[in-house]
């Protein structure tokens, strides 16, 4: 009678376990995406990744990078998470909703694998340096291997203004093609709402998959077409420069 009883109560356990899930990233939030995905303004897209999706991907990110124990030398925890968050964003574009696919998986590998490329990209490049130390070390105080550079005080607030000011009369003044007119302008937004665009950046380094985003998403242009036109804003910065620093 024991054993019987105690092969009931065992029986009974089994029956009364509850699995244990993570909902973090559930049905909502994959429908998030695809409404995101599928939205036809910046201002809906924006509402749709604060309300549904910004916060399930911060933990995602946060398990991944402990997980599998993705850390960067020379990189802090957050700026590790704002870099991947926003190199995530660049990336979910490409994710095709479809019945057999999961935008959890489709994400959650493109985190890995950005964080392991970069962890090898780090690596290449402390051994490129290590090996540039060990044959420049005695460069550094040999006169004829240096060189000078005069006018080097011009502060980044003034580059930046008059670049801005440069920009605005160019936008009025040139042919742009459409695409290169919508960039110029989204640029001069991004400089002059830099505060509101950012509100949570407090991170000291210029990420630059962040501004991508932020282009994307303003201007509805590819990563592709936004590589294109900024080269008309890329010459006119460096003719700027060369002209401050020769007055």
């Amino acid at each position: 009678m024991l054993g019987n009883g105690e092969e009931i109560s065992v029986e009974k356990k089994k029956k009364g376990r509850k699995p244990t899930t993570n909902n973090y990233f559930d049905v909502r939030e994959e429908e998030a995406v695809r409404n995101f995905l599928t939205a036809e303004t910046f201002e809906e897209r924006n509402k749709i990744y604060n309300e549904f999706l910004k916060d399930p991907l911060d933990k995602m990110i946060s398990s991944i990078i402990r997980r599998y124990k993705l850390y960067r030398k020379d990189m802090d925890y957050e700026e590790i998470h704002i870099d991947t968050h926003s190199f995530l964003m660049t990336k979910i574009e490409k994710f095709k909703p479809s019945k057999e696919k999961k935008a959890y998986s489709y994400l959650g590998t493109i985190c890995k694998n950005y964080l392991m490329g970069q962890i090898m990209k780090d690596q290449k490049e402390m051994n490129r340096k290590i090996s540039y130390e060990d044959i420049s070390s005695d460069l550094t105080n040999r006169t004829e291997m240096s060189y000078v550079i005069d006018n080097d005080d011009l502060s980044s607030e003034y580059v930046i203004k008059k670049f801005l000011e440069k920009l605005k009369q160019d936008l009025d003044d040139s042919e742009c093609n459409e695409q290169e007119h919508k960039l110029g302008s989204a640029i001069c937004d991004l400089f002059e709402n830099y505060g509101t665009i950012f509100p949570d950046t407090n991170n000291n380094k210029f990420n630059k998959n962040i501004i991508l985003f932020e282009l994307r998403e303003m201007t509805n242009l590819s990563t592709k077409e936004i590589r294109n036109s900024i080269k008309k804003y890329k010459k006119l910065y460096f003719e700027l420069v060369q002209e401050l620093l020769k007055n």
